[in-house]
């Protein structure tokens, strides 16, 4: 037997829906800045490295690891192929010997920099084609979302998420 869902669960499936098509057109816009950025782009795994790199400056390979939900071996790999291209450096803690911190370059830095707005940029472009009644219900409709993330996720609270954050 099909039961129909009622209006109530009906609305948050249907936002549901209505984000997968814009994280979908997203990854699309999302991907011609990667490859824009740089001659020698990065893949969606190395990115996800900078981007945690950028928020957490001087985190281990552990660290890294577990934030990323990935094993130590191939985050080093990863961070290896970073370190190739002169994104990321790796240096001594002076916590502890044993340890070595990850730290973009300011060549990382400026590659960061300019994908984002390579990315701003073709928002803006999107954004200023929606009405200014469009464009508010948007950003109070995300503004709404990114607080249910931060209170779902207990990472981002623990981290202390500020709304300033910038992610993958």
């Amino acid at each position: 037997m099909v039961v129909n869902p009622g209006p109530s669960q009906r609305r948050p499936l249907e936002a549901a829906h209505a984000a997968s098509e814009v994280i979908e057109l997203l990854e699309v816009l999302w991907e011609r800045g990667r490859e824009a950025a740089s001659p020698a782009p990065v893949s969606a795994s190395q990115l996800r490295v900078l981007y945690t790199l950028d928020r957490d400056e001087g985190i281990n390979l552990r660290t890294l690891s577990e934030a990323l939900g990935s094993a130590p071996s191939s985050v080093s790999r990863l961070c290896d192929r970073l370190q190739a291209v002169g994104f990321v450096e790796r240096a001594p803690s002076p916590a502890s010997r044993r340890e070595l911190e990850l730290r973009l370059t300011g060549r990382g830095r400026t590659y960061l920099r300019d994908l984002r707005d390579l990315r701003e940029q073709a928002l803006a472009a999107a954004l200023a084609a929606m009405s200014p009644t469009a464009r508010k219900a948007l950003v109070e409709g995300l503004q709404g979302f990114r607080a249910a993330m931060d209170e779902t996720l207990p990472r981002r609270r623990e981290a202390g998420a500020d709304g300033n954050a910038r992610s993958a």
